[in-house]
């Protein structure tokens, strides 16, 4: 979702829709059922527990497990206890001690001597196993650490050691032989079971071939619990990846190294920074007022300020009624702006090598993390030139042309026309990545600069990812009288907008720029049925909450 103006199609997708109620009971009673065999367990859990204290000898080892006070929790000392990550442990450690902290994803007892943890964070996961020995481990412990609830935190305080044959269900090929382990906070019986949520479409449709049937979580559901739905595999890589494509290292620093000036804009603005009735409308201390669409406005000023290239990272509100797998209410702008010394090619070759520099980036240095989204997500990797191909508007609609596809040269493209480009063009040139310019005026920002050479046309382009629009930009227009015009033109009052027009009467540079969604950026690159799994918490038109 670009930070530019868009026509979003309101009826090629419909998953942002109420699911039917037929599916909303049967999904229900699923859970329910589920919910009532976790009380079962979790009673039973706690039978066992209060056998543990009834027994008259005491446990010479009682020291070495139990439920940590909440008065030790509450910041009561710094002991210096030295931590390892999950994710850290490996054959290098075998043999030595280490103390850890996760989730018990699941919890296994092998008869009253024996029991299996495995412990989760941030993704990773150890199998941690406790057998009774003398002195060491007793059945008291075993017992306890069988009761312990499903996503509860613990410590877990052991020995490294390396079987002889691979763990699969754990990420971690070593095991922790447990010599103590403390429940730091209980969880309550779960509404949705992670490795449900983790579970990918192939491994349903199997189960539903061989006779059986798995929970399948939908899209709704996982929103409504969200708080665990961001625990799966997926959903880790997915917001990792993610916060990799604004990171320093990729989105900041190139642009930095370009010569760019980070900045701020305000999101409380009079009038609409787009133009259109699709903005979020308040009350400004007596004032009307509405939130931002785009920093567009504001980047500008700040080009007429003298700043010569500026960027900024930051939400953007948008209040069309899209019930669609692309667009959000809500989203994080990926902004940038700079001055034009020739041609608008200038902005273009910005967006090139930035782009091409964040995928090898991506395809680097994040690929535990592709893997996990590719495991309940599986996807081809993105097809990209090291050139990013450009094609003119008129070639693109000559291409679906020739295609038997009919397209308004004067209009916009639609998702059907724009999906189908996506495709020729993967055919003929063999990339996913492509930049399509030269749009017609008529469906672009009132700020949009018209062609030289023919003024039904502008000085604009888009970008796609797999035949899906990820960024609009254009050269500006930076001449007062033409963007008092241009934006009559588009049924704006000029008056609500007159601070940003009185900014270029007083010399202001040829200059450009571009918007782009983060959201789905990454939707795209990942190959991602619907923007929702790529917002943190979305805001669409029928969900504000969690």
């Amino acid at each position: 979702m670009s930070s530019e103006s868009e026509n979003p199609n309101l009826s090629v997708e419909d998953e942002g829709k109420a699911q039917s109620k037929k599916a909303a009971k049967k999904e229900a009673a699923k859970l329910e059922k589920q919910r009532r065999r976790q009380e079962a367990a979790a009673a039973a859990a706690s039978a066992s527990v209060s056998e543990i204290s009834i027994g008259d000898v005491p446990d010479p080892l009682a020291s070495n497990y139990g439920d940590v006070a909440l008065i030790d929790l509450q910041s009561k000392a710094v002991t210096g206890l030295k931590w390892t990550d999950i994710g850290a442990l490996n054959e290098d450690l075998k043999d030595q001690k280490v103390l850890i902290r996760g989730r018990a994803q699941t919890v296994r007892a092998v008869g009253k001597n024996i029991a299996f943890l495995v412990v989760r964070q941030m993704g990773f996961t150890v199998q941690c196993v406790l057998t009774v020995a003398p002195d060491l481990v007793g059945r008291q412990m075993v017992k306890y650490a069988t009761s312990v609830s499903r996503e509860s935190h613990v410590d877990i305080e052991g020995i490294v050691s390396v079987p002889g044959i691979p763990i699969k269900g754990a990420t971690q090929q070593v095991e922790v032989q447990v010599r103590k382990i403390y429940g730091i906070n209980k969880a309550e019986n779960l509404p949705i079971n992670i490795e449900d949520a983790a579970r990918s479409e192939s491994e349903i449709e199997k189960a539903l071939q061989a006779g059986e049937q798995l929970v399948r979580v939908n899209q709704d559901t996982r929103l409504n619990y969200r708080v665990l739905d961001l625990r799966t595999p997926a959903n880790q890589g997915i917001f990792r990846v993610q916060c990799q494509v604004e990171n320093p290292r990729i989105f900041r620093q190139f642009l930095l190294s370009e010569g760019f000036v980070g900045i701020h804009t305000p999101k409380l603005i009079a009038g609409s920074s787009e133009g259109g009735s699709a903005v979020f409308k308040l009350e400004y201390k007596g004032q009307p007022a509405c939130l931002a669409q785009s920093p567009q406005l504001h980047k500008q000023i700040a080009i007429c300020g003298d700043f010569g290239r500026v960027f900024e990272i930051g939400p953007v509100f948008r209040a069309e009624d899209s019930f669609t797998h692309r667009h959000l209410c809500e989203f994080t702008g990926l902004d940038v702006e700079m001055e034009i010394k020739e041609h608008y090619f200038e902005v273009m070759d910005i967006v090139d090598r930035l782009f091409v520099t964040m995928f090898d980036s991506l395809n680097e240095n994040c690929n535990k993390e592709l893997e996990a989204i590719g495991r309940q997500y599986p996807f081809e990797p993105l097809k990209y030139l090291r050139k990013t191909l450009r094609l003119t508007f008129q070639e693109g609609v000559q291409m679906l042309k020739e295609a038997g596809v009919e397209v308004d040269p004067y209009g916009d493209l639609n998702t059907e026309a724009e999906r189908k480009l996506g495709q020729l063009v993967l055919e003929k040139y063999g990339t996913e990545f492509y930049i399509l310019h030269q749009y017609p005026l008529a469906v672009r920002p009132f700020y949009t600069m018209p062609s030289y050479d023919d003024p039904l046309y502008s000085n604009s382009f888009d970008v796609f990812i797999r035949g899906e629009e990820i960024i609009s930009g254009a050269q500006r227009v930076h001449v007062p009288d033409l963007l008092e015009k241009r934006a009559a033109a588009c049924g704006i009052d000029v008056k609500t907008i007159s601070s940003y027009i009185d900014s270029f009467r007083y010399g202001a540079p040829p200059h450009g720029g571009f918007g782009v969604g983060l959201e789905r950026v990454v939707m795209l690159f990942c190959a991602l049925n619907n923007i929702r799994k790529t917002s943190l918490f979305p805001r669409d038109p029928t969900r504000l909450v969690p």
